[in-house]
């Protein structure tokens, strides 16, 4: 299969369409976080439908200072990754087509979230996001958008424009891909010098360490929730002396700190460890949040969680996250 390569929404719009269409939306510079999404994409599509993956920088996202002139532009190369990950068209459009009568005086606004975190460093950032999501939504006509869980804030703006302004469009999250050494897959990656590298791994590392101190302390509540149902129950646990682990396990999660606090001190040692190193991690934010509306959560939060994270290393700027689950949601209460 040859990959077509298209300029303009109208050559688009020309094709034949039988199958669901399945768009994956990429600012170019594609690595195997890309192939992956269109993977994935290829089989929601199915062998009748079409795969249609976006190559645009787009200007709105970029502040003041960032590195909109140097973000790498490697088409060619991109149409190889796409090709062999099984995409039928690349819609790679100019400036022009995307915007023609310049920069847009309507734009989407990412309200409150879209000022949290990311739109906290990132000024207008969000709102230039959706604004391009929401053109190369009506310019591809999708069935189906794939959008990488790395960008976690990006995907929850994306998936609540599409609920609150009623697109016709489903909205499918893919993993976070991973290097071999934890490192999150990104176009800013190539940035990093080896000593950069080094100090960059400390986010991996302390979303995993946070991770860790998540499990163990469900564990211990989990335990600590392990009441036998009956007599004779109880007393056969007792004599194997597992009453009293639960009884150790339960005094353990109430000594213990809250879970939020918890996990975000165990991310945070880490983070406060790079601090030091050479070159330094430049912390930007560490938070842990409801990813409906990106709040931070309390102590009693149950539910769905992301734990994110960003910092500068050298003059890249990088983020990365890690859903959670607090609470064990499927148990009687």
């Amino acid at each position: 299969m040859t990959t077509a390569l298209l300029r303009t929404a109208a050559e688009l719009h020309a094709r034949a369409r039988t199958g669901r269409r399945a768009v994956v939306m990429t600012m170019g510079a594609l690595h195997e976080g890309h192939a992956t999404l269109i993977r994935a994409a290829r089989g929601i599509a199915g062998g009748d439908g079409e795969v249609v993956v976006t190559v645009f920088v787009n200007p709105l996202q970029f502040g003041a200072g960032e590195d909109l002139d140097r973000y790498p532009r490697t088409l060619e190369a991109d149409l190889k990754v796409a090709e062999q990950a099984g995409a039928d068209v690349v819609f790679a459009p100019s400036v022009e087509e995307v915007y023609p009568g310049g920069e847009p005086q309507v734009r989407i606004s990412a309200g409150p979230m879209g000022e949290r975190l990311e739109g906290a460093s990132r000024p207008g950032h969000f709102d230039g996001m959706l604004t391009v999501v929401a053109k190369l939504l009506h310019l591809t006509r999708p069935d189906v958008a794939l959008y990488g869980q790395k960008d976690a804030q990006q995907l929850a703006l994306i998936r609540r424009m599409v609920r609150d302004l009623n697109f016709g469009v489903e909205i499918v999250a893919v993993p976070t891909v991973r290097e071999a050494d934890g490192l999150a897959l990104s176009s800013r990656n190539r940035y990093l010098s080896a000593s950069e590298r080094h100090t960059a791994l400390a986010l991996s590392q302390a979303l995993f360490a946070g991770r860790d101190r998540h499990a163990a302390q469900e564990a211990l509540r989990a335990r600590a929730r392990e009441v036998p149902s009956t007599r004779a129950r109880a007393e056969a646990l007792s004599a194997l002396g597992e009453s009293r682990a639960a009884a150790d396990a339960a005094a353990v999660a109430k000594a213990s700190p809250g879970a939020a606090a918890a996990v975000r001190a165990a991310a945070r040692l880490v983070l406060d460890e790079a601090v030091r190193f050479t070159p330094p991690l430049e912390l930007d934010y560490l938070a842990l949040v409801d990813p409906s509306d990106f709040t931070d959560i309390d102590d009693d939060f149950t539910g769905e969680a992301v734990l994110a994270v960003a910092a500068r290393v050298g003059s890249t700027r990088l983020i990365d996250n890690l859903p959670l689950t607090f609470g064990n949601l499927g148990a009687a209460s």
